[in-house]
């Protein structure tokens, strides 16, 4: 099923999601809507805030980034309960944007190089190694468990020249590709 995701200026992207308990009802079929959901609105990451639900899960698949970027080939994951355990001091500046914010994309530093420890779908626990741009899809959806948005590491100067776009959406008052949540 095809889930509304939620706009900024909602306030659940502002709060920090909780632990997802063993016995969450339909954890399977949350997963599957929101990969169909990411992938119906064009997106490589989706968390759980940004479709209402304040929960420490996301997925990510950057399969479709593979030619471009090699460590994303078979890059695909549902995340629950995610711990970043280590990160490298080597940064890497590129553009994001995120489905939260449609029409706005600006340049982000982050770690080159994570290692994290999570659940998936099956509450099987995992840890690995995950770099390049794997690595900046996953602390980008992380950074939604937080109560945070890619904006947010922008600078000033640039929030300055986008503060209106900002405003506008925090309003609803933007038109996009993909079924979105009215904000209150």
């Amino acid at each position: 099923m095809l889930l509304p995701i939620v706009l900024l200026g909602d306030p659940v992207l502002r709060k920090v999601a909780e632990p997802v308990p063993a016995d969450y009802p339909d954890l399977k079929k949350l997963s599957e809507d929101m990969f169909l959901t990411m992938y119906s609105a064009n997106g490589v990451g989706l968390a759980a805030p940004q479709i209402g639900r304040s929960i420490r899960m996301f997925v990510v698949d950057g399969s479709e980034l593979a030619s471009e970027y090699p460590e994303c080939k078979g890059f695909k994951r549902c995340m629950i309960n995610p711990v970043i355990t280590e990160e490298s001091e080597e940064t890497v500046t590129k553009e994001e944007g995120c489905l939260s914010i449609p029409g706005v994309y600006e340049s982000v530093k982050r770690p080159a190089w994570i290692v994290v420890k999570y659940l998936d779908a099956d509450f099987v626990e995992h840890e690995e190694r995950v770099e390049g741009y794997a690595a900046r899809m996953t602390l980008h959806e992380y950074d939604h468990l937080d109560g945070k948005v890619f904006v947010d590491k922008v600078s000033p100067l640039r929030k300055t020249f986008i503060k209106t776009k900002l405003q506008k959406i925090s309003k609803g008052k933007v038109s996009c590709s993909y079924r979105t949540k009215p904000i209150k």
